[in-house]
């Protein structure tokens, strides 16, 4: 019989994954589903299941398998042929449904034992998270579907609840199509930069967020 596994366990909560591109490339491929329908189908002989995985995901990885890639002052010794292997570990549909790519550069030796911060505090930070997810509330307070984030929009909500200013979907729609996104990818960054004008408490998406919701695009990467 089949039983929860870890992404319905993880269901409301957060699924992290560390050395992502070391994990078996079928496995990875299996979140396409659950990161999309939010819900894991499996079909068996005696009948068919549906398992909840709406889950956030964040995942974690190496640029390259001796983790060199890119770093200064440190060279990468993986083979040409080994390092494209490795890349190509994540396919496109997964790449499509993750929202955020951050690049995490070497942190400086004196910045670990330095207790300052330039940053917003934590206090500040969660501040302005609840704030975003009431708005949220509000916005979908007479959805039939009883969602109630911007991540949960599906193409008609997405339709029907934003509105973008003509110079904003300009450039969305040139950078859409420099970028050569997908449709899928196309309304996650939409329901992104709802996303970053909601944390400024911004009652339309504005240049701006469209522009910093396309930096957490992934950068493509050239092997040479």
């Amino acid at each position: 019989m089949p039983k929860p596994g870890e992404v319905t366990l993880a269901h409301r909560g957060v699924l992290f994954l560390d050395e992502f591109a070391e994990f078996d490339r079928r496995v990875i491929e299996t979140l396409r589903q659950p990161l999309e329908e939010r819900e894991i189908n499996i079909s068996r002989a005696k009948g068919s299941f549906r398992f909840p995985a709406n889950f956030i995901l964040i995942a974690a990885m190496n640029p390259c398998p001796c983790g060199n890639f890119g770093a200064k002052g440190k060279e990468c010794v993986c083979a040409p042929v080994n390092l494209v292997k490795y890349q190509r570990k994540i396919s496109g549909p997964i790449i499509d449904r993750i929202d955020m790519w951050l690049e995490v550069s070497k942190v400086d030796h004196q910045k670990l034992s330095d207790n300052k911060s330039d940053g917003d505090t934590t206090k500040q930070i969660k501040k302005r998270v609840i704030t975003a997810r009431e708005i949220q509330k509000k916005r979908f307070a007479d959805s039939r579907r009883g969602i109630k984030t911007n991540s949960e929009m599906n193409t008609r909500d997405i339709s029907k609840l934003i509105i973008l200013k003509n110079e904003v979907k300009d450039i969305l729609n040139a950078s859409a199509e420099k970028l050569d996104l997908s449709a899928r990818a196309y309304h996650r960054l939409i329901k992104l930069a709802r996303t970053i004008a909601d944390l400024v408490d911004s009652q339309e998406i504005e240049n701006n967020h469209i522009l910093e919701a396309l930096q957490y695009r992934p950068k493509k990467v050239t092997v040479g």
